[in-house]
């Protein structure tokens, strides 16, 4: 998965922030029991931008907790971070604790991103789309609850890559995507807490 900035020149003019507050942000997280249930401390430091474009219409960026119909998230999202968080490298994660149901999340978590390389453009901006220079690990999934399901979390998060991250062998692009921990991933590749997230609520299709 690889953006170019040319694309987010032209999303730039439909897709405007929808996090704006980064305690909102932590709020909605906890009140989704997200950092219990997924093991990690969420004391984010800036706001991570989704955006899923759409075939008609304006792209949707995410709003944290927003629930959307299956058919708005095939993607693949683009990503821009709001605040001085540096030029990078990043990596963006992705996971859906509540495979198959959330009473019964028993191959969870299913790993639906995981890209590394992402760098920041446009460095005088407060929002800056990032830009990854390599194909994802795990390129992005859509949503797929199945049918009788409770509306899954899919959560993003957003790290910052130490340097050998490139190197770890925990996760390639032949890994099941089930049953990932991206808390245990997290620590075991030195990739620490992640500086910023957001997530939406997908339900089965109709």
């Amino acid at each position: 998965m690889r953006f170019s900035p040319v694309v987010f020149l032209a999303l730039a003019g439909f897709a405007a922030a929808q996090d704006t507050s980064i305690s909102a942000v932590k709020q909605a997280f906890e009140a989704a029991n997200i950092p219990s249930d997924l093991s990690i401390n969420f004391d984010p430091r800036f706001l991570l931008e989704v955006t899923l474009p759409q075939p008609t219409g304006h792209p949707i960026t995410l709003h944290a907790g927003v629930q959307l119909p299956r058919d708005s998230t095939a993607g693949p999202p683009f990503f821009s971070v709001v605040g001085d968080a540096g030029s990078g490298p990043f990596v963006v994660a992705a996971v859906d604790p509540d495979a198959p149901t959330p009473q019964m999340p028993t191959s969870a978590q299913i790993r639906h991103l995981l890209a590394p390389n992402f760098s920041a453009a446009f460095p005088f901006a407060e929002v800056h789309p990032l830009v990854n220079s390599t194909a994802a690990i795990s390129p992005y999934r859509q949503p797929t609850p199945p049918a009788g399901s409770d509306a899954h979390r899919y959560i993003f998060l957003l790290f910052r890559q130490p340097a050998n991250f490139n190197e770890q062998t925990l996760v390639t692009s032949s890994t099941p995507v089930q049953l990932f921990n991206i808390s245990s991933f997290a620590a075991a590749t030195g990739l620490g807490d992640p500086i910023a997230g957001t997530f939406m609520l997908v339900a089965p299709a109709a």
